[in-house]
């Protein structure tokens, strides 16, 4: 009899971790919506329940009696796989650990009390609580509670904030905003996964964004460009980061800025693997390191194996905004079909209404041999 993992969320870059349980011949119980559940056909078994009725789905689990559960990309998620596993007995993070990885400004508060150099941070529910006189500009204005790049603006003087104080508390689940200091440095992400407080670096993602105001991704690639021989010093600060946040096990995907000195400024740090196809397809591309296997395997109280499996190559994943996009994507696919590793379905209605990460139109993965 197969042995039971149970996985949160369904949409296409959930997919890969339920086709990776499947290979590893898991049975698998999938909690998601309905809407854009690509999980729902993948899946051996599919339930239409909200990821936040942690308590619903606890009742399917204590039936289902999974050895894991697990997630990955998801913000949203960390708080209802952690919940779970809690309850059944199975590895997890502390209910602490998921308030600092899912609330910014909590997040501040953690990293600087444990002597972490975080910039000038302000919470605030109403346009009118903002003291403007601690603030040097620029500024970051963003939800204390989403991702995805939901409700981020930038913002260079005083009479540009109330307008986007008023779409971050719109877009936030409690209805709060964090102010802070903008960071100067080129961006970048961490990848690590971690095992009864071991923490083990995989990777340096390259990030690449629509830059000011609302900072949309609009691709990242593995390798980075970060020099090596400021590796060490990065991973430093950043294994200090998740011991601060008290993330003891699983994936985690740390954003951060890095100036040409090496000197790293932590953005925030997720619990979880990081999305847009990071955690999924890229690490494993450019490093040979199965990171879903990985996360897999600690949800189910087993170490993670660093075995490499494949060649490693230079890897790309580009972002599909406008009709010029698709048809880099057409010339790509005649002259070098050959690069391109995977291709995602468009939403074609999206092409000049992009507002976030969750509304672009599509993506395409390609490597290139190195």
């Amino acid at each position: 009899m197969k042995e039971k993992l149970v996985i949160i969320g369904a949409n296409d870059f959930q997919n890969q971790i339920i086709l990776k349980a499947k290979e590893m011949n898991y049975e698998t119980h999938v909690f998601a919506w309905k809407e854009n559940a690509i999980g729902k056909e993948t899946s051996d078994y599919f339930y239409p329940i909200d990821i936040k009725n942690k308590e619903e789905i606890l009742m399917e689990c204590k039936k289902i009696k999974p050895i894991g559960v697990c997630s990955i990309a998801s913000d949203l998620a960390v708080n209802t796989v952690d919940y779970i596993s809690r309850n059944l007995g199975l590895t997890a993070n502390s209910e602490i650990s998921n308030l600092y990885c899912t609330n910014k400004y909590e997040m501040r508060k953690q990293l600087k009390k444990c002597n972490i150099k975080v910039p000038h941070f302000e919470k605030v529910d109403s346009i009118d609580k903002l003291n403007y006189n601690e603030f040097k500009f620029p500024l970051i204005i963003k939800p204390t509670d989403r991702s995805g790049s939901r409700g981020v603006t930038k913002v260079y003087k005083k009479d540009e904030c109330d307008n986007a104080i008023r779409r971050a508390i719109s877009e936030s689940f409690e209805k709060m905003a964090i102010v802070e200091e903008y960071i100067d440095g080129e961006e970048y992400s961490c990848e690590c996964i971690s095992y009864k407080c071991q923490h083990y670096f995989l990777a340096f993602t390259k990030k690449y964004t629509t830059g000011k105001p609302y900072f949309i991704e609009t691709g990242h690639s593995q390798p980075s460009d970060i020099k090596k021989e400021f590796y060490l010093k990065i991973q430093k600060e950043i294994f200090k980061a998740l011991d601060a946040l008290k993330i003891e096990n699983g994936a985690s995907h740390t954003e951060f800025k890095l100036d040409k000195q090496g000197n790293i400024r932590i953005i925030e740090i997720g619990a979880r693997g990081g999305g847009d196809c990071i955690s999924s397809d890229l690490v494993k591309l450019s490093t040979g390191y199965d990171f879903l296997k990985m996360i897999i395997d600690v949800s189910c109280g087993k170490k993670p194996n660093f075995i490499k499996c494949n060649d490693l190559q230079k890897v790309y994943i580009k972002f599909i905004f406008s009709q010029q996009d698709l048809e880099e994507l057409e010339n790509i696919k005649n002259d070098m079909h050959y690069k391109i590793y995977r291709i995602s379905n468009m939403n074609l209605e999206n092409i000049g209404k992009i507002k976030d990460s969750s509304s672009r139109v599509g993506y395409y993965i390609y490597t290139i041999n190195d």
